[in-house]
């Protein structure tokens, strides 16, 4: 009885994974079928109906997605670099030296994980306005520039490395900055990886705060983009929609079709759960 009772269990549960599944895909597969077929074929489904590229020919032309591109491609480096560079320092900081209020400061830290970004906006643009940086790149980037959550993944790691490995290159005659850049950097590749993985992702689709503070095509990323094209023109048919949604999410599916081994194995030896 106990065994017919575990494969019932089991059974269902496969089902319920099966329909999740399945409700999961359906979205992503209307957007594809709708983008590589013509419009007359948005509302029915039919296997011999004839494959093109022309909306995302019209989706391209229609809206300067070269620059939208451009602009995400800066902004998610330039938000990268620096939260490579600040919470390395931060995190070796904690992770290595005794300074009075350390365990305060990091407490401090900690409680940015807890805090909305949304809930910052406002405080945020009257800054940014302030600085009169209103509808550029780096008034979307320096929200985000140093990451709570990098400084306690880089500080964690920094805290499993052997201390001895300090004192051999202290006694070889390395600097801290030394002992940074030749034992620990190299050491937390595969966290600077899954680390770099999630802060692409997340300033690639991050719509919000782009929205909010910027006005003109020169500073505007592709989410921005993707919704301004959208809605300025109710005679978009759903096929050069989808087209160009696909255009603008198409880099990070392909990215982490290519890199899913590599992004799985980064997030274990992390420790990210």
């Amino acid at each position: 009885m106990t065994r017919i009772s575990d494969a019932f269990d089991r059974s269902l549960n496969t089902v319920a994974a099966w329909a999740l599944g399945v409700l999961w895909v359906l979205p992503l597969a209307y957007a594809i079928w709708t983008a590589f077929h013509p419009a007359a074929y948005e509302a029915r489904f039919d296997l011999f109906a004839p494959i093109t590229f022309e909306n995302f020919v019209k989706a391209w032309e229609a809206a300067p997605f070269a620059r939208y591109f451009l602009n995400t491609f800066i902004l998610v480096t330039l938000i990268l670099a620096c939260q490579f560079f600040l919470c390395t320092l931060a995190a070796y900081a904690f992770a290595r030296f005794e300074f009075p209020g350390r365990n305060v400061l990091f407490a401090l830290v900690l409680l940015q994980l807890l805090v909305m970004p949304d809930i910052l906006i406002v405080e945020n643009y009257k800054t940014m306005r302030f600085l009169d940086l209103v509808d550029t790149i780096p008034a979307i980037a320096l929200p985000y520039i140093a990451s709570g959550f990098g400084i306690f993944l880089l500080r964690q790691t920094f805290m499993t490395i052997p201390k001895e490995l300090d004192e051999a290159a202290r006694v070889e005659g390395a600097s801290f900055l030394g002992v940074l850049w030749r034992v620990y950097i190299p050491l937390a590749k595969p966290t600077y990886l899954a680390y770099g993985l999630v802060s692409v992702s997340h300033h690639w689709n991050n719509f919000l705060w782009p929205l909010i503070v910027t006005n003109s095509v020169e500073t505007r990323p592709v989410t921005v983009g993707l919704s301004v094209f959208s809605s300025i023109d109710s005679g978009i048919e759903w096929s050069v929609i989808n087209a160009a949604t696909l255009m603008t999410s198409g880099p990070l599916l392909i990215a982490f079709l290519l890199f899913q081994r590599q992004f799985v194995q980064s997030f274990m030896r992390a420790g990210i759960k």
